[in-house]
């Protein structure tokens, strides 16, 4: 539950000892000001600094002001965090106020003022809410309050940095100090955990590509809504994952329900979407390439080494320059299926990702090492010494939960060609734009229409009729069926033609690694048996993993059905 304090002289008093405590090297207070979930989001990366002193209290406002602010202040009560009304804030005294924005009366809140990096340096320029030919962050409007400068210290990523805002204001860019950038630094920290991150986003052996966007007009979701569901509808769900990372403002301005609704085709394909706070970092580590727009997360994917592709420009939004519009004119340009063959070579090219990474060299300094670094400046200001001599670290990202919204699809238009002895099968939503042999369905979770125009139906779970049982009457109901197979295991199915032929499935790895979908050897078994009927063996390559399947006839009738529960 959100907490806030009561308004009244009772509090001027209590802030009044606060104070006092405060000079006599007692209690200090940290006041965290926020306008918006991602600057939130940015503030909360930096508290490990502070972690484990009790002579330092902290308070999180919001600063008004921001169509963005709901989902702050839901953060905020979510994080059981204390908060302070905003009229109450701006009476108080505070030791040292944080904000990662420079935006906002920040000039009435008491205290000397540390600005955060708010994202990947100045490289997006924005009409509204300042000076249209100024980067955010870098306007003089903001920047310089009553003819002096708003902050006591400007944290900032790389010394080019400080240039930028010399350029614009000198007496600000006197208060700026490079400490390198906290978020980032939470990402290489979270590198160790990739295969953690790739297990919860359910990526197995699959080629993660990330989709990028920031918010607002020239942002990728506002000039190619549709290119999420264009690129899950093309890349074969066997070979490759489709992982979506959208601005926190989005969420804001949209909502999550709805963004999912207008995002829907993406989602029934298997795609992901991060949660706006830590889950987007966990997506990019994961990533094997990462299709973008002018977003920060770009300069973020570039630094980990990840390949970047360019799928949007910024318009005029993206400052000359900057190191964002070195990205964007360095990146391969991704327009659409005429450049899938683009996106595969990024991810075979090793060295994509060092040439995506030389670009974020310009963005980013003292990587690893920005919270120890803002640490001794924030406790300088504080008049205290850390509580202890060992270095602040970032922490790394957690372990995303698995999102029970992301489950495979329950029916696939299916691609079929022989390269050689081997049969590849290659799996598509239904309604993909692709060459189709045919349509295979998950028997009890498929639409109806999707059941009906099925010539391949399985389950995953056994009958209780029995696997024979159930075969016989799914191809009785479904007339349009050829092949009904039950998967017993990983390395079994039985299946049943419509000749009446029954079948027994083994599947045997040729090569180390988990074993592909049986649904998807299914697939490569019954183009086999609706030419060769009668068994046999066969290879099969499903997402690039080969196996050995021998199909045998079944004279028993499949597995016995399940024991009923005592």
């Amino acid at each position: 539950m959100m907490k806030n304090h009561t308004a009244g002289s009772g509090q001027r008093a209590a802030g009044s000892g606060q104070r006092a405590a405060g000079a006599a090297g007692g209690l200090r207070t940290v006041l965290f000001a926020a306008r918006s979930a991602t600057a939130l989001h940015r503030l909360l990366d930096v508290m490990p600094a502070f972690r484990g002193d009790d002579r330092v209290q902290r308070r999180f406002v919001l600063v008004p002001g921001s169509d963005f602010g709901l989902d702050a202040l839901a953060a905020l009560e979510g994080a059981g965090a204390r908060t302070l009304p905003w009229e109450e804030a701006v009476r108080r005294h505070h030791d040292l106020v944080l904000a990662a924005s420079p935006k906002g009366e920040l000039q009435l809140l008491d205290g000397p003022l540390v600005l955060l990096p708010h994202g990947a340096g100045f490289n997006k320029a924005l009409r509204d809410g300042g000076s249209a030919d100024s980067a955010s962050g870098l306007d003089a409007t903001h920047l310089i309050r009553d003819g002096r400068p708003l902050a006591r210290l400007h944290a900032l990523a790389h010394p080019h940095q400080i240039d930028r805002i010399a350029a614009r204001s000198p007496e600000a860019a006197r208060r700026g100090v490079v400490v390198g950038d906290p978020t980032l630094d939470r990402l290489l920290a979270s590198t160790g955990r990739r295969d953690r991150y790739r297990e919860a986003f359910g990526t197995g052996g699959r080629r993660l590509v990330v989709l990028t966007s920031t918010w607002g007009p020239e942002s990728l979701i506002r000039r190619r809504p549709g290119l999420a569901a264009e690129l899950a509808a093309l890349l074969p769900y066997d070979d490759w994952q489709l992982g979506l990372v959208v601005h926190a403002n989005v969420f804001s301005e949209d909502g999550a329900y709805d963004l999912r609704e207008r995002l829907a085709p993406a989602f029934a394909s298997g795609a992901v979407l991060a949660r706006p706070y830590e889950e987007w970092g966990a997506l990019l580590v994961a990533a094997d390439a990462v299709v973008t727009d002018h977003g920060s997360t770009a300069l973020y994917a570039a630094a980990l080494g990840r390949p970047v592709l360019a799928a949007c420009d910024g318009g005029r939004e993206v400052v000359p320059g900057s190191p964002m519009a070195g990205l964007l004119r360095g990146a391969p340009r991704f327009t659409g299926a005429d450049d899938l063959p683009v996106l595969e070579e990024a991810v075979r090219d090793g060295r994509a990702g060092e040439r995506a990474r030389r670009f974020a060299a310009a963005a980013f300094d003292r990587q690893g090492e920005a919270l120890e670094r803002l640490r001794h400046e924030l406790y300088r200001l504080l008049g205290l010494e850390p509580p202890d001599r060992a270095p602040a670290e970032a922490e790394p990202l957690p372990v995303p939960v698995p999102s029970p919204a992301v489950t495979a699809p329950a029916a696939f238009a299916v691609r079929v060609r022989a390269d050689g002895p081997v049969v590849v099968v290659a799996r598509h939503p239904p309604g993909a734009d692709v060459p189709l042999h045919h349509l295979a369905a998950e028997a009890d979770l498929a639409a109806t229409r999707q059941r009906e125009s099925a010539a391949l139906l399985y389950r995953r779970t056994a009958p209780e009729e029995g696997a024979d049982e159930w075969a016989a009457r799914t191809l009785k109901e479904f007339p349009g069926c050829r092949t009904a197979a039950v998967v017993v295991s990983r390395e079994r199915c039985f299946v049943r033609r419509d000749d009446g032929a029954a079948y027994d499935v083994r599947v045997e790895r040729r090569e180390p690694g988990p074993l592909p979908d049986p649904a998807a050897v299914l697939s490569a078994v019954h183009v086999r048996l609706e030419r060769e009927p009668g068994g046999g063996e066969l290879e099969c390559a499903v997402g690039g993993r080969r196996v050995a399947v021998r199909v045998t006839p079944d004279s028993a009738g499949g597995p016995p059905p399940p024991s009923p529960a005592p």
